[in-house]
């Protein structure tokens, strides 16, 4: 059996922007490796921060479907 991997949520990171990535997919209207762009316009926050949102939604979304 496997251990569950967890990963660790940034302070920055807000369910607020998880609801907005996965609405994001589920349109189809963006490539999500691109989406740190959708999140800098939706929240006008800085590519630093909307990379770290992405990345932890990224590894979320896989772990989720694992």
């Amino acid at each position: 059996m496997y251990a569950q991997k967890t990963t660790p949520r940034p302070a920055i990171v807000t369910q607020t922007h998880l609801a907005f990535l996965d609405t994001l997919r589920k349109s189809g209207d963006a490539n999500m490796y691109g989406a740190s762009a959708d999140l800098m316009a939706e929240f006008d926050m800085d590519r630093k921060d909307a990379k770290i949102i992405l990345k932890y939604w990224m590894a979320t979304f896989i772990d989720q479907q694992t």
